[in-house]
């Protein structure tokens, strides 16, 4: 591949960079998710705050944000910010991290999605034991897992062409997305809405509850349990609302990028919380909360569409997901491979990953981030994954958040056209209950916390080998 241009060019205007926001936000989460909520905090109140909670964090943070990529508006975003903030190594963690695991097995559980609630219109591709091609104990392989892999790289394909055929397709099966969402919503309140069930599920709205599948049965929860609880709960959330700060790693790419990241990162987080507290304010108006809880494979959106819609429901509502996922992956591959990209320029990656095609994009990158997607496509262990992303995200967005203050110490003069909204306060707050909740996980989830502190520490030693080989060069 020969690099033809100096660099990325700027073609991006406003509008693709909310779509790309609000887009790689919007999953399959929603449709989802909202069930595990439910299980952990058991009332109306508590799955509604979970929702505001996640909210006001990933407003707050993508507002903090704005400062940062304002004053760094170049390609790679959050390792960029993390790198100029503290050191190389910090930046490197990060990285490696999102390599390893935060984008790549974001693309693989969002192609999976896609791939599951295609078996609604194709049997073949339903997830059970009938359709399994290899078993090896608990390790078994479905096609829905190859048609997976089939989408991730059809996606990466097209990012191969050029930045314009990415872009045309997030603003098309984002807008397409937002409205269905929106239509979902809407048709829930007017058609479907019961006054009895709404006020059934609003009584003690505020009376925490745990689900005990050990004894079957609703545990009153409070103080460092009901603490442990919303952090477990949030996982869901947080998945859901992750993938914001996309944006930022094709800075290089967004015109007027000083101006338009910030007020992507503001706009698209604000319409995607708004529809995520709507969805499931509906969900509560629709259904009661145990059917929230225990709709058929967690699929929440599936029990109320049946309800708003009859038993066409549940083709409407997977063609809406496949719709979310296949634009939730195009954003998510199109962003990723310009950190792996940015990360060769340093010396700190792959080399062939610095290198641009003729189209001006990162080829190869692209192409390195498919393969380790498409293998955790197969691992089967996407699920497990997940925990594990929440946490390593959470945890490294409160290192960058922190890097604020930490620049406005080393580099008190430097240029900042966009200053954090609320600093120092929001900040701070954001730090305090980001911290608090990978505490809360790791007492709650050890293991799967575990693995994702263990896969960012494996870093460190990658990063001296790096290093080497990079001064060596």
């Amino acid at each position: 591949m020969s690099e033809n241009n100096q660099g990325f060019k700027p073609s991006l205007g406003l509008l693709d960079a909310t779509m790309i926001v609000a887009g790689s936000m919007i999953g399959s989460g929603i449709f989802i998710v909202s069930a595990d909520i439910t299980r952990n905090v058991g009332s109306a109140g508590w799955l509604i705050l979970v929702w505001l909670i996640t909210g006001f964090m990933t407003l707050t943070a993508a507002l903090s944000y704005g400062e940062l990529s304002a004053m760094f508006p170049k390609a790679g975003g959050q390792y960029v910010y993390l790198k100029e903030a503290f050191n190389p190594l910090a930046g490197f963690l990060y990285g490696w991290s999102f390599f390893a695991v935060i984008q790549t097995a974001t693309i693989a559980a969002v192609g999976v999605a896609f791939s599951k609630f295609a078996g609604t219109f194709f049997p073949i591709l339903e997830i059970n034991d009938a359709n399994a091609i290899h078993v090896v104990g608990e390790f078994s392989v479905y096609p829905a897992q190859f048609l997976s892999i089939v989408i991730i790289l059809i996606l990466t394909y097209i990012n191969t062409k050029g930045v314009q055929g990415g872009k045309t397709i997030q603003t098309v099966f984002t807008v397409t997305k937002l409205v269905s969402l929106f239509g979902l919503i809407i048709f829930g309140f007017i058609l479907a809405a019961k006054s009895e069930v709404w006020n059934a599920n609003w009584q003690d709205a505020f009376a925490a509850k745990s689900y005990d599948s050990v004894k079957s049965d609703w545990v009153n929860i409070g103080g460092t349990a009901l603490i442990g609880a919303i952090a477990a709960a949030m996982v869901g959330s947080i998945f859901s609302s992750d993938s914001w700060n996309n944006v930022t790693f094709i800075a290089g790419e967004i015109k007027n990028p000083q101006k338009n990241i910030g007020l992507s990162l503001f706009l698209g987080t604000l319409i995607v919380t708004i529809i995520y507290v709507a969805a499931n304010l509906m969900y509560i108006s629709v259904l009661p909360l145990n059917e929230i809880a225990f709709s058929k494979q967690d699929r929440v959106a599936v029990t109320a569409a049946n309800v708003i819609f009859g038993d066409v429901g549940r083709y409407v509502i997977a063609v809406m997901i496949m719709i979310s996922t296949f634009g939730c992956n195009n954003g998510l591959i199109l962003a990723g491979a310009r950190v792996y990209y940015t990360m060769a320029k340093d010396g700190l990656f792959f080399k062939n990953a610095g290198t641009l095609n003729k189209h001006g994009v990162p080829e190869w990158a692209l192409w390195a981030q498919a393969v380790l997607a498409g293998v955790l496509c197969l691992s089967g262990q996407y699920g497990n994954l997940l925990d594990m992303v929440a946490f390593v995200v959470v945890l490294f967005y409160v290192l960058t958040i922190i890097g604020i203050f930490v620049l406005r110490a080393k580099r008190p003069n430097a240029e900042r056209p966009y200053k954090a909204f609320g600093y120092p306060v929001l900040p701070i707050i954001y730090i305090i209950m980001g911290l608090a909740f990978c505490v809360a996980l790791i007492i709650q989830k050890p293991i799967y916390a575990g693995w994702g502190l263990g896969i960012t520490l494996l870093g460190i030693p990658l990063y001296f080998i790096a290093s080497k080989q990079s001064a060596k060069e």
